[in-house]
């Protein structure tokens, strides 16, 4: 059943949110939402971000946050020292954001709407940067991923998931960017860290 309920959601996101699109549309965000509160009582993302290097004062961004579904997690790895904004296009998923911050008592998330080119952090803030679900929605990758660059801090991590796209898809768009180097993969994601300009591919 649970099996079937993520192919679903997946079939769902591919259909409403189509590669290159940027901004997901209020009503697919809603049903998005409604499908992750269902799959979310089957398979709590409370232990999602276990992988990835988040440490007690760490500032992390969540690009792409949507439902806020990870929100709590990576506010209580960052700790009360650090800090995590919850970054995305969508005003919906801001005002979810707003509402888990409240939900939950997280004094260190900060919701950030931005325009899909550019947000209002300062430069070399984020020591981790997680892109999870939402590459393949990306209408321009290189100014992205350039605007991640400039967010990061030197040796900050940038975790890279292909969203709905192929995997060599990923790797071709990080690769044009001229901006990060992938340092490992998993079936889940790519790990990149910042290029030093002076470097070349």
């Amino acid at each position: 059943m649970l099996t079937l309920i993520i192919q679903f959601l997946k079939k769902m996101n591919n259909i409403l949110c189509g590669g290159g699109m940027d901004r997901m549309p209020g009503w697919a965000f809603r049903i998005m939402a409604s499908l992750f509160r269902v799959t979310d009582l089957f398979r709590s993302p409370a232990h999602r971000l276990d992988p990835f290097d988040i440490r007690a004062g760490h500032t992390v961004i969540d690009y792409g946050s949507g439902t806020g579904r990870y929100l709590p997690q990576a506010s209580a790895l960052a700790g009360e020292n650090g800090k995590v904004y919850a970054v995305d296009i969508q005003e919906l998923a801001i005002r979810s954001a707003f509402r888990t911050i409240s939900r939950f008592g997280l004094k260190n998330v900060i919701p950030v709407l931005t325009d899909g080119s550019s947000v209002d952090i300062p430069s070399g803030s984020a020591d981790v940067i997680l892109c999870l679900d939402m590459f393949h929605m990306v209408s321009n990758p290189s100014l992205f991923l350039k605007e991640l660059k400039r967010l990061a801090r030197p040796g900050g991590i940038l975790y890279l998931e292909n969203g709905h796209q192929p995997r060599a898809t990923a790797i071709e768009k990080v690769l044009q960017s001229g901006c990060w180097k992938i340092v490992s993969e998993t079936k889940e994601y790519l790990t990149c860290t910042p290029l030093d300009k002076t470097k070349s591919l």
